[in-house]
C-alpha cells in the first residue's frame, strides 16, 4: 500500500479550510470566553479551593494546577497578535510545541482554541493524534528522525522539516517510492548567535539543529536542494528560546526570509510558499506580568521583516513555553520545618522530580514561590530567608535558597509559580518518586472553583511495573 493510500481521505479543499480556520480572530464555536479576573486572583482562589476540596492534603501533598481560562486567553492572544499584522488571507498555523506540556487534555484544549501541534518524537505524535489534532495541523521536527518516523509522517500527510542532508536523502527515497501530501521543507540554522542559556541556544555557530547557513558552501547547497526538488515548499528556522533577546530572534527570522526570497528568485517562481519561523518567545519568571507579549513580538517582526506578512507566504509558528508557563502552578504541602546553620528549611514534596532544571541550574531557571497557610490562604508576616527543599536524597534538591518568605510552618503550602511548561509534566524519577496528579481548574460565578483531573497521580504499583517488576527473575535466567 502506498503512502497516499494510507493517508487521510480528506479533500484538498477540506485541508485548506482546516488550515485557514486556525487563522481567524474569533474563538471556535462552543469554547467558553476567557474570564477577566486577574491570573493571580484566579490562582489564589484555586489554591484555597484545592485545599478545601482535598485536591491537596496530607495524603496528596503535591499537585499541579492548570488555569484553563488562562490557557484559552493565551491562545486567543497569540492568534490575535499575528492576525493583526498579517495581510488579509495570510495562512497561519500556530503549532504548539508539544514538548513544553505533553498532556493530551492540554493539547485538546489548545486544538479547540485553534492551535495545532509541533511534535519531535513518535510519542509526541501519538499524543497529538490522541488529542484529535489532524495531520494538516501537525508539524514534525526532530534532528534524529528514523525512517519509520518519516514514513509514518508522509503517510499521514504531516508537514516535515528535514534537519540535514542525510535526512533529505531519506526523504528523496521515500517521495520517489510513493506519493505524499505532506508539506516538506528544510530546517536551516541562521547562526545569528546565542542567548543567556547556552543549552537552549539553537542558532549558534555549532548548534546541532539545521543546516548551518554561514558554513562554507552550505547556503548554496540549500538553494540547489530546492531548485532540484519541486516538492520542497517550506523553509524552517527556530532561533528563539528562554534567554534569547528579541533582536536575535527577529534576526534569525529575517535571515530565513531573505533565503526564501533568494530561492524563489533563482527558481523564477514561488518555490517556497510557507515559512516556519519556530517559537521560543521568552517568559518572564520574575512577576505575573506577561512580557514580552505575542503582540510585541509580532509587531516587531512586521516592522523588521514586513515581507513576512504581505500575504505571499503562509506562516507556521511553534510556541511552547510562552503559551503554557504562566498558567501552571505546582502546589506542595510543607511536611516539616527545621533549622540548620541559623536558616530555616521547609521540607516539601516538590523538588528535582518536578523542577529538574531549577534544581540543577538555579541561576538560569529561578522560580517564584508564594506561601500559603494550612487552609490555602496567602500568608503574610515579616519575610525571612528560608530554603525551600524537595524530598530527594541529595543536598542540592532545593527549589530556593535563602528565599525571603513569610515564616513557613508544618502543614502550610508553597506554590511554585509559572510552572505550566517544562515542569510538573516532565517527571524525573529520582528516588522512584511518584508523578503528581495534574488538575485543570476554572472559577465560575456562583459555582466556585471546579477541578478536572488531567493526569492521575502515579500509583506505587505503576512505579514497580516500570522498574521491571514483572520480570524480576530476568537476570537470574542468564
Amino acid at each position: 500500500m502506498g503512502l497516499d493510500d494510507k493517508a487521510d481521505r480528506r479533500s484538498d479543499a477540506d485541508e485548506t479550510d482546516q488550515f485557514t480556520r486556525v487563522l481567524g480572530q474569533a474563538p471556535p464555536q462552543g469554547a467558553p470566553a476567557p474570564r477577566d479576573a486577574p491570573a493571580g486572583d484566579r490562582r489564589d482562589q484555586a489554591i484555597r479551593a484545592a485545599v478545601e476540596q482535598g485536591v491537596v492534603g496530607p495524603a496528596t501533598p503535591l499537585a499541579g494546577l492548570l488555569d484553563v481560562d488562562g490557557i484559552r486567553a493565551g491562545a486567543a492572544a497569540l492568534r490575535a497578535a499575528f492576525a493583526e499584522v498579517g495581510a488579509d488571507g495570510t495562512r497561519i498555523l500556530h503549532a504548539f510545541a508539544v514538548k513544553a506540556t505533553p498532556l493530551v487534555p492540554v493539547l485538546r484544549l489548545l486544538h479547540d482554541a485553534g492551535i495545532g501541534a509541533e511534535v519531535a518524537s513518535p510519542g509526541e505524535l501519538a499524543l497529538a493524534r490522541a488529542a484529535g489534532i489532524p495531520p494538516a495541523h501537525t508539524v514534525l521536527d526532530s534532528p534524529a528522525k528514523t525512517p519509520a518516523e518519516l514514513r509514518e509522517a508522509l503517510a499521514l500527510g504531516i508537514a516535515v522539516n528535514a534537519d540535514n542532508p542525510q535526512e533529505l536523502a531519506r526523504l528523496d527515497a521515500l517521495v520517489q517510492s510513493a506519493p505524499t501530501r505532506s508539506p516538506l521543507g528544510i530546517r536551516v540554522n541562521p547562526q545569528v548567535g546565542g542567548g543567556s542559556i547556552e543549552a537552549l541556544s539553537t542558532a549558534t555557530a555549532t548548534s546541532k539543529f539545521g543546516v548551518p547557513l554561514r558554513d562554507d558552501g552550505a547556503r548554496e547547497w540549500v538553494v540547489r536542494a530546492y531548485l532540484d526538488r519541486p516538492w520542497l515548499t517550506r523553509l524552517h528556522a527556530h532561533s528563539g528560546s528562554q534567554g534569547m533577546p528579541l533582536d536575535l530572534m527577529v534576526g534569525g527570522v529575517a535571515a530565513t526570509y531573505e533565503l526564501a526570497e533568494e530561492i524563489n528568485a533563482r527558481a523564477g517562481h514561488r518555490r517556497i510558499d510557507t515559512l516556519d519561523i519556530g517559537g521560543g518567545l521568552p517568559v518572564n519568571f520574575a512577576s505575573d506580568e506577561q512580557t514580552p507579549t505575542f503582540a510585541q513580538y509580532a509587531r516587531l517582526l512586521a516592522r523588521e521583516v514586513p515581507g513576512l506578512f504581505d500575504g505571499r507566504y503562509g506562516l507556521v509558528t511553534e510556541f511552547g513555553r510562552s503559551l503554557l508557563a504562566k498558567h501552571g502552578t505546582l502546589l506542595a504541602r510543607v511536611e516539616y520545618v527545621k533549622s540548620a546553620g541559623g536558616r530555616g528549611i521547609a521540607l516539601t514534596h516538590a523538588g528535582v522530580q518536578v523542577a529538574t532544571r531549577t534544581v540543577y541550574a538555579p541561576e538560569s531557571w529561578p522560580l517564584r514561590i508564594a506561601a500559603y497557610d494550612a487552609k490555602g490562604r496567602p500568608k503574610s508576616g515579616p519575610a525571612t530567608g528560608q530554603d525551600v527543599a524537595g524530598p530527594a536524597c541529595f543536598a542540592g534538591d532545593l527549589l530556593a535558597r535563602d528565599r525571603e518568605l513569610p515564616p513557613l510552618e508544618q502543614g502550610d503550602y508553597v506554590a511554585v509559580l509559572d510552572t505550566g511548561a517544562y515542569y510538573f509534566a516532565h517527571h524525573y524519577s529520582y528516588n522512584s518518586l511518584a508523578r503528581p496528579a495534574i488538575h485543570g481548574f476554572a472559577a465560575r460565578a456562583g459555582d466556585g472553583v471546579r477541578f478536572s483531573v488531567v493526569r492521575e497521580q502515579q500509583r506505587v504499583e505503576e512505579i514497580v511495573a516500570e522498574a521491571g517488576g514483572g520480570a524480576r527473575d530476568a537476570l537470574r535466567e542468564l
